[in-house]
């Protein structure tokens, strides 16, 4: 006979207590095979079928399921977190402690918590005559490249009609979140002796010429877009990056800039991307300039669920919260692009992710536990 899951904190202090950061630094990232193994496991000692999909040399995705039915629901969360800086800690981030009714831990709040709820929530389904399948997804790099939430999509995969990805909302529904892609401009002009410019090309003052045509850019886009959902209705183009020249007596040769784009739901990265790119061009073509384009990230898409939507109105009725709108961004738009009704839908506060001394609280967990409960009750067993 197979043992039963540890009981919830244990899973959650097991899951952090496993490294599996995700970095573009090659050197800070690290497998998550480790959580995606743990996970698997107590999953088919639950008895769900499981299957484990690479998403990379290094990386993997878990599906795992119980019953049938093509209109279930998925329970997605994802597996890896961001690096941290030991010294801002004031414990040790992968061995979870319990202070003043919070739980302390790299991944506490975003999101190995949730992962170990799915699994506490889906315990009282085993065995249950399920009318629509009951689904758990964990994915690789959504904090670097999300690489593989885009694995699953390549793969064309039908994982079920509706998805609760459970990154922390403060257990209120969010049904939209902005996209986003960044950029790389580099200019390259010619190196000369300061003392004449005509003797060089400046790379420099062709950013000038740049920055002016983002700026007016920029503008363009909060006359023409706009979702007062948001906090910041318009798109958002932000410069955060430079870097050009050596030498205060040398014509620049070379400059880059590096940008990020907030693009509102209706909004196309590819769109927006070739436009940025037109736009550039024709602006420094009558320099004597040349110009490469790098994508520094591929992006994520904006995200809509309509208001209407079976999934946003239960888990507004199993919350008691009016779904909202964010301005970070998730993997719900590609669970969206598959054909799910997706709401974003968990315990703990966007505030604690990405810092040091990250935690969830305590009084969060039972309710989240409940709440997913109610959900798959209401979608899989009397849809």
């Amino acid at each position: 006979m197979k043992a039963l899951p540890p009981k919830l904190l244990e899973m959650i202090g097991q899951l952090v207590a496993i490294p599996s950061v995700s970095s573009i630094q090659p050197h800070l990232d690290t497998s998550n095979r480790p959580v995606i193994d743990c996970l698997a496991n107590w999953l088919d000692d639950l008895g769900f079928q499981i299957e484990i999909i690479p998403s990379s040399e290094s990386k993997a995705n878990l599906i795992a399921w119980i019953g049938e039915g093509e209109d279930g629901l998925a329970l997605s969360g994802h597996t890896d977190t961001v690096n941290y800086d030991q010294n801002g800690w004031k414990t040790d981030p992968f061995r979870v402690q319990q202070i003043d009714n919070r739980l302390y831990g790299l991944g506490t709040c975003d999101m190995k918590s949730f992962l170990a709820i799915a699994i506490e929530a889906a315990k009282d389904f085993v065995g249950k005559n399920l009318k629509q399948r009951l689904t758990i997804i964990a994915t690789a790099d959504e904090e670097s490249t999300m690489q593989g939430v885009r694995t699953l999509v390549e793969q064309n995969r039908k994982l079920g009609r509706y998805c609760i990805i459970g990154e922390p909302t403060d257990l209120t529904p969010v049904r939209q979140h902005k996209g986003v892609f960044m950029e790389a401009i580099a200019l390259y002009g010619k190196a000369g002796h300061s003392s004449n410019p005509g003797l060089g090309k400046n790379a420099l003052d062709g950013m000038r010429a740049v920055l002016n045509e983002l700026d007016r850019f920029r503008k363009e886009l909060a006359e023409k877009y706009a979702n007062h959902d948001f906090i910041v209705p318009i798109p958002t183009l932000n410069l955060g990056h430079i870097h050009g020249g050596d030498n205060p007596n040398r014509i620049c040769a070379e400059c880059e800039l590096h940008i990020d784009l907030r693009l509102l739901p209706g909004m196309q990265i590819s769109t927006l991307r070739n436009e940025l790119h037109e736009r550039i061009n024709k602006t420094i073509e009558r320099l004597g300039i040349t110009c490469k384009f790098e994508s520094l990230f591929e992006g994520v898409p904006p995200f809509e669920t309509p208001h209407d939507s079976k999934i946003v109105l239960l888990a507004s009725e199993q919350t008691r919260k009016n779904p909202v709108s964010v301005t970070f961004s998730t993997e719900a738009p590609f669970f969206n692009s598959m054909g799910m009704e997706t709401v974003v839908l968990g315990p703990g506060s966007i505030n604690q992710a990405h810092q040091a001394n990250e935690y969830i609280s305590l009084p969060s967990l039972d309710p989240a536990t409940e709440i997913l409960k109610n959900m798959i009750h209401t979608i899989c067993v009397q849809p």
